[in-house]
C-alpha cells in the first residue's frame, strides 16, 4: 500500500466518479482503475461498488477511507511542514454548531494566513454532521457542546468516531432574541413568560433527537417550535415572529450585529438551569496542525476576552 494509492482512493471517494476522479487526478482512467484494484487486492476488501452512475464506497470501504483519510492528512501536515514544495495548497475545516465565537476565530485564523496558499472551510451544521466530520477527518476541529441531558448520547458518538472532547468554557442558558421583543429589557425571562413565543431550533435531520439540539434545555417543553438550517434565517425569524432561541450567552456583535441581545434564562422549580460545557473535538491521536492550533488560540483569547458574566467557571 502506498501513499500514492491511498490519495487515489480518498479522491474517488470524494468526486463519485472515476472517470473525473482520474481528470482531477492527471493520469488515465485505466491506470486509476488498475492501481485501486491492485490496493483493493493487497488489502483483501472491495473498496468500491463500481455501477453505471459511479462508484460508491462498500460498508468495509467506507472504514478504510476513515483511517486511509487520517494517514494522509497526518503525510499532509507533516509535508508542508518539512517540505520545501510550495505548489501545494494546504485545507483546513472546522465543523461547527452554530456559535458565532467559532466563526469570529476562524475569521482572525484566516487573517494570518495566505488565501492563495490555503483552502479553508467552515461549516455551521448539525450536531451529528460536526462529530462525523472530524471522525472521517472532513474537517480537523469540530466545536459543539454538552450537558447533563446529552452527555452519555455526545460521548458514545465520539467514542464510536473515535474523537476526542476538550472543553474550552462553561456557560448557563441565556434567552437570545431581537432587542425590540417584549421581554428584551427584563433582567431574566422565565419559560412561562416565553410560552406566548416560538422557540427557534436548528434542525437536526430526520433522526434527530433532543440529544442531538444545539440549544440548551432542549429536555423542556416548548409548545411553539419553529426550527431552521441557518443562522440568518433564524435572526429574521426573531425579528418577523418575536422567536427566541436558548444559548450560551456568548454573542459576537461584530459578526450578528447589535440588533439582539442576550436576556439570562430564570430557572424555577420545574425547568432548572443547566450547565452547558463548550468544546471543541478532534481526531484522537492526531498531531493538530500549526492551523488549527492557531485557530484553537484564538478561540480561547475571545472566550477569554468576553464578560465574565456569561461563564459559570473557565473549563
Amino acid at each position: 500500500m502506498t501513499l500514492q494509492q491511498i490519495k487515489y482512493a480518498l479522491a474517488i471517494a470524494d468526486i463519485g466518479s472515476m472517470n473525473k476522479a482520474a481528470e482531477q487526478l492527471f493520469i488515465s482512467q485505466p491506470s486509476l482503475s488498475s492501481s485501486i484494484k491492485e490496493l483493493e487486492k493487497e488489502i483483501g476488501i472491495n473498496i468500491f461498488l463500481r455501477t453505471g452512475k459511479g462508484v460508491t464506497p462498500t460498508s468495509e470501504g467506507e472504514d478504510f477511507l476513515i483511517y486511509a483519510r487520517q494517514v494522509y492528512q497526518q503525510y499532509d501536515i507533516l509535508l508542508q511542514k518539512y517540505s520545501e514544495h510550495k505548489g501545494l495548497k494546504r485545507k483546513f475545516g472546522v465543523s461547527s454548531q452554530h456559535y458565532s465565537f467559532a466563526v469570529k476565530a476562524f475569521v482572525e485564523t484566516v487573517k494570518k494566513y495566505d488565501t492563495l496558499n490555503f483552502e479553508f472551510a467552515m461549516r455551521e451544521t448539525r450536531t451529528a454532521d460536526v462529530i462525523t466530520d472530524v471522525g472521517s477527518l472532513r474537517s480537523e476541529i469540530g466545536i459543539l457542546y454538552m450537558d447533563n441531558f446529552n452527555r452519555k448520547v455526545i460521548e458514545k458518538m465520539l467514542a464510536d468516531n473515535d474523537v476526542d472532547f476538550i472543553p474550552l468554557i462553561n456557560c448557563r442558558a441565556y434567552v437570545y432574541m431581537w432587542k425590540e421583543h417584549p421581554l428584551a429589557k427584563e433582567s431574566s425571562v422565565s419559560l412561562e413568560q416565553l410560552k406566548d413565543y416560538p422557540c427557534l431550533s436548528f434542525e437536526q435531520g430526520e433522526h434527530g433527537s433532543g440529544f442531538l439540539a444545539e440549544e440548551i434545555l432542549s429536555d423542556k417543553d416548548y409548545p411553539r417550535i419553529i426550527r431552521s438550517t441557518d443562522r440568518a434565517t433564524q435572526l429574521n425569524l426573531m425579528v418577523g415572529l418575536n422567536g427566541y432561541t436558548l444559548c450560551s450567552g456568548i454573542i459576537c456583535e461584530e459578526l450578528n450585529g447589535s440588533d439582539y441581545v442576550a436576556v439570562p434564562f430564570r430557572e424555577d422549580e420545574d425547568n432548572r438551569n443547566s450547565v452547558m460545557e463548550i468544546g471543541y473535538i478532534k481526531k484522537k491521536h492526531s498531531m493538530l496542525s500549526d492551523i488549527a492550533q492557531t485557530y484553537i488560540s484564538e478561540m480561547k483569547k475571545y472566550l477569554a476576552e468576553i464578560s465574565p458574566s456569561y461563564m459559570v467557571q473557565e473549563a
